[in-house]
C-alpha cells in the first residue's frame, strides 16, 4: 500500500472530479490517497507520500502559473519519488490531440518545465457555456467555432473518458 498524493489546480471545477475518480481506483486497489488543491498540498510535509500525481487544467492555451511554481519549488522531491503529471484540456476531445505526445499543451508545459514526470497523461474536460461568465463563454464559443466544437451557448459537454481517467489511476499503481 502507498501513500499517494493527487494535487490539482483547477479553472471549472472539473479536475478535482477527474482526481476523484483517481482516488476511488486507487483506494480500490488499497492505496492512501489524500487529493488537495496544490495550494493546499504546498503546506504538506511532501515526503511522506510515497507517490505524487499533479493535474492542472488549461484555459486560454495555459496551466495557471501556480503548477509551474509548485513543480520548481519541489522539483527535487517529485524527482525522488514515482509522479505523474496530467493536463485537462477541451483540445484533448480530438482523438489526435489526446495523448501526451500529441497535445500540444502538455508538450508546450513540458518544454517550460525541467521536471521529468515517470507517467503523463492528458484528459479532455467539461464544456460548460452556461456557468460561464459573458467573455470566458463569448472566447470559448470563438474558439470552439475555430475548432470545429460545438458553440451552442447553452451546452453542457463532458468531453471526458472516464475508462481512460481509470487507466490511468491504474498507471499510477504500477508506478515504481
Amino acid at each position: 500500500m502507498s501513500r499517494i498524493l493527487i494535487a490539482y489546480a483547477t479553472t471549472d471545477g472539473h479536475t478535482p472530479k477527474i482526481c476523484a475518480r483517481q482516488q476511488q481506483v486507487l483506494e480500490q486497489l488499497g492505496h492512501s490517497v489524500q487529493v488537495l488543491p496544490l495550494a493546499q498540498a504546498d503546506a504538506l510535509d511532501l515526503a511522506g507520500f510515497d507517490k505524487i500525481v499533479i493535474g492542472a487544467s488549461i484555459r486560454y492555451g495555459k496551466h495557471q502559473p501556480l503548477v509551474a511554481q509548485f513543480i520548481t519549488r519541489h522539483q527535487a522531491l517529485l524527482e525522488s519519488k514515482p509522479s505523474a503529471f496530467f493536463s485537462v484540456n477541451i483540445v484533448a476531445r480530438k482523438p489526435e490531440k489526446n495523448t501526451p505526445a500529441t497535445n500540444p499543451y502538455l508538450i508546450k508545459f513540458l518544454r517550460q518545465i525541467s521536471w521529468k514526470p515517470k507517467l503523463l497523461g492528458v484528459f479532455a474536460g467539461k464544456l460548460d457555456y452556461p456557468r460561464y461568465g459573458f467573455f470566458d463563454r463569448f472566447m470559448i464559443r470563438l474558439i470552439m467555432r475555430m475548432t470545429q466544437g460545438p458553440t451552442d451557448p447553452k451546452a453542457v459537454i463532458d468531453f471526458t473518458d472516464w475508462q481512460q481517467v481509470q487507466a490511468f489511476a491504474g498507471s499510477i499503481d504500477a508506478l515504481r
